[in-house]
């Protein structure tokens, strides 16, 4: 290998390593990154519709953003009033909720909490509130310690709260200068090799365009899907519980976890009986059968082409190193790394060594 060729090489993995090392420390910055990437994905394919129609670029996008702006208000005010109704209906159950909890409870632990019969669990947190009453004034020095040590990392909080509210920021310059950061990076690869680098990068584009258009469009159908069929069930806080469950499987499977055990808990405390969380269980399964069958094979289709398998251990591994971060970006990272497996594979396959003889 030529000199020059040594030192590029080891400059880039130099950097590589340097890049992992921001990657762990910075986690916060690069979750925010990640948010307004996504968004840059969504909404690019409407700027560049606008500006094949003659609309100028940042005209485009502050029009895409005025319209993304009333649509995610107009969502977010129904979210208020249908939430705001359910958690009343909860109030009005909240002595139910109470007596199907006692009766659910292991007769050996109301025995060894003392609370056999329900005069006796009232009695008992009657001492309870009378005990925390006592001793408020012994807790008001770790409070104070607490509010000290609140108050020392207030910047860290005010900067963790500006990276969220900055946003748009990215998002509005990862729009404007998409098409120069395509010829920025383009500018750095040998004419040799410009032809190859398009062929994959617009692979890795259809990937990404698909996993993050696609499985937010998931999200959305499943969280509809969710709370309707909980609402018919009958469970309460059904439309939280069903957009919880949608939005949070932008982590495969996580929000499949979060919605059953939340409405087990709810169906459990409600109706005090089985019949209601296998109706729970049922759904989320129904959904899930329907969701890995019909609707990502139609939404997705096989762009991202990730064996389950192969997604749930990319989770975990992302989850180990980089927290929910790495969750949030190892399914499209994982599907990345398949392009260029895949290339790796086929070069091996037309190579010598695998050929003769």
């Amino acid at each position: 290998m030529p000199k020059n060729s040594k030192i590029l090489l080891f400059a880039a993995l130099t950097l590589l390593g340097f890049a992992a090392a921001v990657l762990y420390y910075s986690s916060a910055v690069f979750l925010q990154l990640f948010i307004a990437f996504a968004l840059a994905y969504i909404l690019n394919p409407t700027v560049e519709r606008l500006e094949r129609k003659g609309v100028k670029r940042p005209y485009g996008i502050m029009i895409v953003f005025l319209f993304t702006v009333i649509l995610c208000g107009g969502f977010a005010l129904f979210l208020v009033v249908s939430i705001s109704g359910e958690f009343s209906n909860m109030q009005l159950n909240l002595p139910a909720y109470i007596q199907h909890l006692y009766e659910i409870t292991p007769a050996p632990l109301k025995g060894y909490l003392g609370v056999e019969t329900t005069d006796k669990l009232a009695v008992r947190l009657g001492e309870v509130i009378q005990q925390a009453r006592n001793a408020a004034p012994d807790l008001l020095k770790p409070l104070l310690a607490f509010l000290q040590k609140a108050l020392s990392s207030t910047v860290a909080v005010l900067l963790d709260l500006l990276g969220y509210l900055i946003i748009p920021v990215y998002l509005f310059y990862l729009l404007f200068d998409l098409p120069q950061l395509k010829t920025f990076i383009i500018s750095y690869i040998p004419d040799r090799f410009r032809p190859a680098y398009r062929t994959k990068l617009t692979e890795v584009d259809t990937v990404l365009s698909g996993f993050v258009r696609g499985q937010l469009s998931v999200c959305a159908i499943l969280a509809v899907l969710y709370s309707l069929g909980l609402y018919v069930i009958g469970i309460d806080l059904a439309i939280v519980i069903g957009t919880l469950a949608g939005v949070t499987f932008i982590i495969p499977y996580v929000g499949t976890i979060i919605g059953i055990v939340l409405s087990v808990t709810m169906a459990l405390l409600k109706f005090n009986d089985v019949l209601h969380p296998l109706l729970c269980l049922c759904w989320f399964g129904f959904v899930q059968l329907l969701e890995g069958a019909i609707i990502t094979p139609k939404i997705v289709g096989d762009t991202v082409g990730l064996h389950p398998l192969v997604a749930i251990v990319s989770l975990l591994i992302g989850g180990q190193l980089f927290g929910i971060t790495g969750m949030l970006l190892a399914v499209p990272v994982t599907a990345v790394l398949q392009v260029f497996l895949r290339s790796l594979a086929e070069y091996y396959r037309s190579s010598d060594f695998y050929r003769e003889g």
